[in-house]
C-alpha cells in the first residue's frame, strides 16, 4: 500500500498558484469582459487574477475555463 504523507509543518505541503492573469492576457481578454461572459463580479475576477482568492469556487473556475476554452491545470498550478 502507497504510503500516505501528512502535514507537519504550515508549508511544508507546497502551495497552488493561480496563472489566470497570464492565461486572459495571452487569449487577448479584459478582466472586465471576463467578469461579464462568467456572469460574476469584477473583484472576483481581481482576486483570481491577483492571486489573493481564499476559497476556490469550483462553478467560478469552471466558467473561466468554459470562457477561456482551457483546462484547469491551465489556470492553477501545484507546486510541492
Amino acid at each position: 500500500m502507497d504510503e500516505l504523507r501528512s502535514v507537519v509543518n504550515i508549508g511544508s505541503y507546497g502551495n497552488v498558484t493561480i496563472h489566470l492573469k497570464e492565461l486572459i492576457e495571452k487569449k487577448g481578454i479584459t478582466r472586465y469582459r471576463l467578469a461579464k461572459l462568467a456572469d460574476t463580479r469584477f473583484e472576483v475576477v481581481e482576486k483570481w487574477c491577483s492571486g489573493t482568492v481564499e476559497r476556490i469556487d469550483t462553478d467560478i473556475l469552471a466558467r473561466f475555463c468554459h470562457i477561456l476554452d482551457c483546462n484547469i491545470d491551465d489556470i492553477l498550478h501545484y507546486q510541492a
